[in-house]
């Protein structure tokens, strides 16, 4: 027999067969669920608030986000702690083309908005909101949380947990990544690791040192589903934002770094080096399909080639073929 000490809350048991099945619903599969906590994360400038307000602007449309269905649009709560409502938020939405009037804000005024604020799923209720964005975690923090002790931060999340599922609003907080180099991602997170470990969904998003003007956004933990690939975006250039194809192949790790990897550059390397090694011409449809069955992207294997100044090009018809000169 066990010994029953006395407690505060009656106790109340339930059974597995009583429980009623639930399938996810999705914002942006497999990247952003709706009733559950996702986290954008990165180092300052890198993308982050880009991509939340570009993901807030498409859901006030129903514009596609990359890999789904058109959807019909609906309402988001957008609450910034660092940047101007009238003299950034804004202007960037206009930018993104975001209906105005589906893009909500609580009005801190009077009291400042915490994660453990009431108003929170008041807000979502009200304006029947079905995405809910913190830019960044940092700034709702109550003050006497401290964000780098985890049983403070599982119970903050938790509560934030809570409303997500019974409102069914995707709840997005955006975080800064701590400046420790060297290490591995889901160490990065500034503050506890429990605010990784309670989200479902963590994403990744960082500029190629190469390339700075690309960012990627990487799906660095997904709990519902297998992670999704590697997307990449435009920015700081005269074209504007735009989604980009060949970055399937960034990981999260060498995200960090700054550059894709750089054992993928080599391997590929290698298997243009192996493919051209007679000397006649190969399509370079045939290379980009062996490196994809090495799970090698087509970016990687244009970076690869331009490392080996050996390789001409020539077009043939409707296709380019690669050759490698003596």
């Amino acid at each position: 027999m066990c010994e029953i000490s006395a407690t505060e809350v009656e106790l109340e048991l339930g059974t597995m067969d009583q429980v009623e099945l639930q399938q996810v619903q999705w914002l942006w599969e497999p990247y952003i669920p709706f009733g559950k906590i996702t986290i954008i994360q990165g180092d300052p400038g890198e993308g982050k608030t880009t991509l939340a307000l570009r993901l807030a602007a498409a859901c006030s449309t129903g514009e596609p986000l990359p890999g789904v269905e058109p959807m019909e649009p609906f309402n988001v709560i957008y609450q910034s702690a660092e940047d101007g409502l009238g003299d950034t938020i804004k202007p960037r939405l206009m930018d993104a083309g975001a209906n105005q009037s589906r893009i909500w804000y609580v009005k801190e005024d009077k009291k400042v908005l915490t994660l453990v604020d009431n108003r929170i799923e008041e807000a979502i209720c009200e304006a029947n909101a079905r995405l809910m964005i913190l830019d960044p975690i940092q700034g709702y923090l109550d003050s006497e949380v401290d964000m780098n002790r985890a049983n403070e931060v599982r119970d903050v999340l938790r509560q934030v947990g809570a409303v997500a599922e019974r409102t069914g609003c995707a709840i997005v907080l955006i975080g800064h990544l701590n400046k420790a180099n060297g290490i591995s991602s889901k160490y990065r997170g500034l503050g506890s690791i429990d605010f990784r470990a309670v989200a479902r969904s963590v994403l990744l998003v960082g500029s190629l040192r190469n390339d700075p003007n690309i960012r990627v956004m990487v799906h660095d933990k997904s709990s519902l589903l297998p992670k999704g690939k590697s997307l990449a975006f435009g920015l700081g250039d005269e074209d504007g934002f735009r989604w980009l194809d060949g970055y399937e192949d960034v990981t999260a790790d060498s995200l960090l770094c700054g550059t894709s990897s750089d054992s993928k550059i080599a391997m590929a390397e290698e298997l243009i080096r192996e493919l051209l090694s007679d000397g006649e011409e190969v399509p370079s449809e045939e290379i980009f399909n062996r490196a994809k069955e090495l799970g090698i992207g087509m970016r990687t294997v244009n970076t690869a080639k331009k490392n080996i100044p050996e390789i001409k090009s020539r077009r043939s018809g409707n296709h380019w073929c690669w050759r490698m000169e003596a």
